[in-house]
């Protein structure tokens, strides 16, 4: 029921990540002055350590927390996520996502596939910062559906079946399949 809590809601669905995080600052800022509360406005990159500072101001005052309960909840699950040990692996994810779009504007879908080849990992070559065999079929997906029309041929032909190879090689050697791959094999 909070408006505050409702827009900042809106801003995490339709902003940049980016974007969203300074929103939530300003969001929390606003709170803070609102209430009161000694809030310094930091200007540059926003940091979970700054938003978890600003949160604690709240941390004694019964008031200003229940009157921002839900902007509270959204700016500590913001510091969560950002403070999560996978949150580099997806912004890799994402920027890897957007060479591929590029790739694929520029090349054939045979050359595309070969790029994503040597990166199928099998559970024993992975490291914490590689791709699951489910994010390559998230990929995959992904990339299908943004090519539209594939001409088909010799070349495209085997570059799919090295890489469809390449996956079933891992997913045969992971040690616990997720529900997902669970469903799909």
């Amino acid at each position: 029921s909070d408006p505050a809590a409702k827009a900042l809601w809106e801003s995490f669905m339709n902003l940049k990540q980016k974007e969203a995080v300074m929103e939530a600052r300003r969001h929390l800022v606003e709170a803070a002055s609102r209430e009161n509360l000694p809030i310094k406005m930091s200007m540059g990159r926003v940091t979970p350590e700054q938003l978890s500072s600003y949160i604690k101001l709240f941390k004694n005052n019964l008031k200003a927390l229940e009157n921002h309960c839900g902007l509270l909840q959204l700016v500590l699950a913001t510091i969560q996520t950002l403070k999560h040990p996978q949150t580099s692996k997806w912004d890799n994810f994402l920027a890897f996502e957007r060479l591929l779009l590029q790739t694929i504007g520029e090349s054939e879908m045979p050359s595309v596939l070969n790029q994503l080849l040597p990166m199928i990992k099998p559970y024993n070559e992975r490291t914490k910062d590689d791709y699951t065999c489910e994010d390559f079929l998230v990929l995959l997906v992904y990339m299908y559906s943004m090519v539209g029309e594939i001409k088909s041929g010799k070349e495209l032909d085997a570059a799919e079946e090295e890489v469809k190879a390449a996956l079933v090689k891992a997913i045969c050697v992971e040690p616990e399949l997720s529900p997902l791959l669970q469903k799909i094999t």
